[in-house]
This record gives structure tokens, sequence and C-alpha cells, in this order.
């Protein structure tokens, strides 16, 4: 293996990363709908926990509720994760050193960085994703008609303004969760003494799964604080179900710790637990696979599921050279 890993191309990065998000979004959308009724506090959560929360959204909306805001949030996760990814890889390779080797700040710096410029360019959707999750499934009742209607009648009501309310609080907590996730997930491939790309499927979910739950446990307030901004709204009955009311960012963190004490910014956080560390790692052993897969058609691996070098290619050439070394031996 090549000290400095070029064998992916920024665009096939860039798709292993929406790949991944796509699919730990969906099969964890039950918990980050628990989750996010519990930041915000609306009626079904209050005065119970996350299996009372659960227990509560069945009962009062179904089992299809547990997938409310899923489409968009898929919408959103692929090119949020696409980004991240791609942007984390690039980075990353500038600036490790020849060893092929990457200093924790430098990790963290990178993956802090992949995660502000993909919070920047999707974060409309994220917005719109938390309104559709807190209103009711009802039809009746429900101000949103569906993710469309929702851009629409927000920048209508509120101004286009509104749809990046919050985000402020979001680029603050990114950058220690992103930061901290890429940091935790570099040094824990040291600990198992080889590469990524020779790890099990199960050894790179647990990294995963290790990598969120500590970058999520630094990160959460950031999370809580700027679900309330996204929901909050003079425009929805109730005021969007939030529990405290605040003029801004900072007096959202006032008012929840006035109101709540200082473990009100970490209410969720079980919900948040139970899903960020199968989410982590299933995005990242999916990553994973998902590069394998690129790989084996870039022509560097006998087979699309396993990291076996494929005899006599150099796996030190960029897939543009490779490309042509294969054009030249089959004249």
């Amino acid at each position: 293996m090549p000290p400095k890993d070029n064998r992916l191309t920024f665009e096939q990065n860039f798709v292993c990363g929406g790949n991944a998000g796509v699919i730990c979004r969906t099969v964890c959308s039950p918990l980050d709908v628990v989750k996010t009724l519990q930041q915000v506090g609306t009626a079904d959560t209050r005065g119970t926990g996350m299996i009372g929360t659960f227990v509560n959204q069945y009962k009062n909306e179904g089992i299809r509720a547990f997938w409310k805001g899923n489409l968009i949030a898929c919408m959103r996760g692929f090119p949020y994760y696409a980004t991240q990814f791609a942007v984390y890889e690039k980075t990353k390779l500038a600036l490790m050193g020849d060893s092929g080797r990457i200093s924790p700040p430098k990790s963290a710096f990178a993956g802090a960085f992949g995660g502000v410029i993909a919070v920047v360019l999707t974060y409309p959707m994220d917005m719109v994703k938390t309104r559709l999750t807190t209103q009711h499934t009802d039809k009746s009742t429900a101000k949103y008609r569906g993710i469309a209607h929702a851009f629409r009648l927000i920048a209508k009501e509120e101004g286009a303004i509104a749809l990046y309310k919050g985000m402020g609080t979001s680029i603050l907590g990114v950058i220690p969760f992103a930061g901290a996730t890429f940091m935790a997930y570099e040094i824990l491939e040291t600990m198992w003494g080889k590469p990524k790309s020779k790890l099990s499927p199960l050894q790179n979910f647990i990294d995963g799964c290790l990598a969120g739950a500590f970058a999520q446990t630094i990160s959460f307030p950031f999370d809580t604080v700027r679900k309330k901004l996204q929901a909050q709204s003079k425009h929805i009955s109730g005021g969007g179900g939030v529990d405290v009311e605040f003029t801004g960012m900072v007096d959202g963190f006032v008012q929840t710790v006035k109101v709540h004490g200082i473990a009100g910014l970490w209410k969720g956080t079980t919900a948040n637990l139970v899903k960020v560390m199968p989410y982590a790692g299933i995005m990242f052993m999916s990553f994973e696979a998902t590069k394998r897969v690129f790989l084996y058609t870039n022509g560097y691996t006998t087979s699309w599921y396993k990291s076996i070098p494929k005899e006599g290619i150099d796996q030190g050439m960029r897939p543009d050279e490779l490309k042509e070394y294969l054009r030249k031996q089959a004249q």
C-alpha cells in the first residue's frame, strides 16, 4: 500500500460519502425522529423519556411517523455526507506527511473543514426536515403538505432567511462534532495495526460507533439549540412545539438552562447516543464498502468486497494513470 492512498477520485469519494449518508439515515430514522422531538420539547415528549416518546409517537401517529422527514433527510444527507467525506479525504491527503500518516489535530481540522462546507451547502434542507419531523402526520392538522410546499411557505411567511435559522449554531456544533469524529476514527484505525481498507466491515462498524459516541457527547448542546431554533415559528400553532421562548442562539442556550438546567442541553442525548453509535458505525462501514467497489472497478483489486491487490498493479498509481497503463497493456 502506498503512503498516500490516491486510488479514488474526488468524485468517487463524493459518491461513497453520499451513499453512506443515505443508508445510515434511513436505517436510523426512528431514533432521529425521537431525538428531534425530545430536543424541540414537543407535547408528546414532556415528562417522559426516550421509550415513552417512542410509545407516544406510535400511539398518536402510527409506525410511519418514525420516518417523517426521511425523504428530505436523504435528499440533504446525500450531498451533505458526499461533500463532507470528499472534502475530508482531499484535505487529509494535502495535510498528511510523506509517511501517509496524519496527526490527530490535522485529521480534526480536515473533518471540521469538511463538515462546515457540507453544512453551508445543505442547511436549508435540514431546516425543512426539522419542520416536517415536528409537525403531526395527520394531514388535516399538518401545516406543510410536503417538501416543496414547506420551502415555499416558510420563504413566503418568514422570508428566505428563515431557511438558515440556526445555521450559525450548526457551524459551531459541526466543528467539534465532525472534527472529533474523524480524529477518533483515524486514531482507532491505528489500534488495529492495519489501514482501513484492510479492516473487516465489523471493525469499521466498531470504529464508527466509538468515534460517533465520543463526538456527539461533545457537540450535543449545539444540536439541541439548533433544533429549537429551526422548529420555533410564530406562524405555527404553539410556536412549533418548542418548550422555551428565546430570541436567538445565545438566548436559546440561556433559556434552556434557565428552564431545564444544564442537563436540558443534553435532553434527548440517550436517544441520540443510541442512534449515533449505530448511525456512525453504519456510515463508516458503508463508506468503506463503497470504496471497495470503486477500487475494484478502477482495477486495483481482485474483488468488489475484499481488498486483495491485483497482481502486477502499482497501488501508488492514480486512477487516470492506471487507466492509461491498462490501455497500453491491452494494445
